[in-house]
């Protein structure tokens, strides 16, 4: 019988996702904090944890972060909050198997749950190092898709010029707008092709370890090194090194990676023995690099070997044209995965779709159709499978559609109350630029009060 950790400070859930669970035929234990929790999987051997991700004390990111020091097998699912669209894909780059958003539907939670547990425990051995990083750079390979839109058609025609080449290329976009598929694709189209393609989350490292994660390292090299580990470097040798995230890199740790950025050379810690690479380099951010540099968070030097080309990513709030042809993909591929034949698309999910703002951009999108194929049982995707935030937006009365869309793919008939909510969206949102999103600057020029400022950017999903 497989074992199940609830972490939730709320006793109601708790009890509630225990007795369904129990029901379903796994055995489960509570605990309402963290330290709770890390003291459980300390005693006793559990299969899965379950975790809320706000938390008081300790938050659901740090819970991971230490449970997969305790035991990197343990499967984690995080249940969060629409809000935290953005933390939930960060706590997935850090371990977590996936995240489930409220409100919980027992449906969903069991088939994650059995999804999760069906993955076998990876060993962590030297000799297996480079297996289970190909794999890793594979993930998320399916956000990137053909659309029509012209941003989209530009992004493809720089994709087919820098390919060919050895160019560093960096990567700017938001969060799940696709950094690391196009990544792997400039290295499929590549010369490269049949090397590997080696990614590494800078995110999601301390500190300490940047140097032996990129260079490796020699056993005996410093205090824990009980064994000799190959570097992302070497392991990407021939082929292409992604760094995500690059901003987050310490300052120190840049300064040997131009070294080995320049020399092509590299030793690992604690080595002697030079390595000759041949890598190509690309690495994405969701920051300004530029401006990282003039401000002295990110070496000029380190910035203009990267930046031998640049590409950037439109978030899919500006790719329009390209929501639905991007929703009929994932629906079609979890069709597959659930054993489904759901058809398409409600014509209020359509507008719903097409007037939403997407803050978690494409990878959003695929986690929503995901969700409501699992909720759905007819032939068509209905408004009641979607999140509320996303299933009311039609229902605000007017279009958020940027400039240039097609007009039969526009929301009809506009009247004064359209006019109205329009007018006062571009209001909120520009007095919001012009203060930085400072929430009490941006009420007082509103001559409103921060409550209904709050409320009304909730109603506009307006982030900030």
């Amino acid at each position: 019988m497989k074992k199940i950790l609830i972490v939730d400070d709320n006793f109601d859930i708790c009890n509630l996702l225990s007795r369904f669970l129990s029901k379903n035929g796994f055995q489960v234990s509570i605990a309402h904090n963290g330290a709770k929790a890390l003291g459980l999987l300390a005693e006793e051997h559990h299969d899965l944890v379950l975790c809320d991700f706000r938390l008081e004390g300790m938050d659901g990111e740090q819970v991971l972060t230490k449970i997969k020091e305790i035991n990197p097998s343990i499967q984690v699912i995080i249940i969060t909050g629409y809000s935290d669209i953005k933390v939930a894909v960060k706590v997935v780059k850090l371990g977590a198997y996936d995240y489930i958003t409220k409100p919980l539907f027992p449906d969903e939670i069991l088939h994650t749950i059995n999804k999760a547990l069906e993955i076998k425990p990876i060993e962590r051995l030297a000799n297996d190092e480079k297996k289970k990083q190909i794999e890793d750079a594979d993930e998320g390979a399916d956000l990137f898709i053909i659309g029509n839109s012209e941003e989209s058609k530009e992004l493809y025609r720089q994709i087919d010029l820098v390919a060919p080449t050895n160019y560093s290329v960096i990567i700017f976009g938001e969060s799940g707008t696709g950094k690391e598929s196009v990544a792997k694709t400039i290295h499929n189209r590549s010369s490269r092709k049949n090397k590997p393609f080696i990614a590494m989350d800078c995110g999601a490292i301390s500190k300490e370890l940047y140097g032996s994660e990129l260079f490796g390292h020699e056993k005996g090299a410093f205090t824990g090194a009980i064994s000799s580990k190959i570097g992302h470097f070497e392991l990407a040798n021939g082929g292409t090194l992604f760094l995500d995230e690059v901003a987050n890199l310490p300052y120190e740790i840049q300064v040997s990676l131009l070294r080995v950025v320049q020399e092509r050379k590299m030793k690992k810690i604690g080595g002697s023995k030079e390595i000759n690479l041949d890598v190509r380099i690309i690495v994405a951010t969701n920051e300004n690099l530029f401006e990282a540099f003039q401000q002295g968070k990110f070496r000029e030097d380190l910035y203009h070997r990267f930046n031998e080309f640049t590409i950037n990513l439109p978030p899919l709030r500006e790719r329009n044209k390209d929501i639905m042809i991007f929703a009929d993909y994932f629906l079609k591929a979890t069709n597959r995965e659930l054993n489904k034949k759901i058809e398409g698309f409600d014509d209020d999910v359509t507008s719903s779709f097409l007037t939403y703002n997407w803050p978690g951009n494409i990878r959003e999108l695929k986690n929503v159709i995901r969700r409501a194929a699992l909720l759905t049982d007819g032939s068509l995707i209905l408004p009641k499978s979607l999140p509320v935030e996303i299933s009311n937006n039609a229902k605000l009365g007017f279009s958020r559609v940027p400039a240039g869309v097609p007009v039969e793919q526009q929301p009809a008939h506009p009247n004064l109350k359209n006019i109205r909510l329009e007018a006062e969206y571009e209001m909120i949102k520009e007095v919001l630029k012009q203060v930085n999103y400072n929430k009490t600057k941006a009420a007082k020029i509103l001559k409103i009060d921060r409550k209904t400022l709050y409320n009304k950017m909730n109603a506009y999903n307006i982030l900030g």
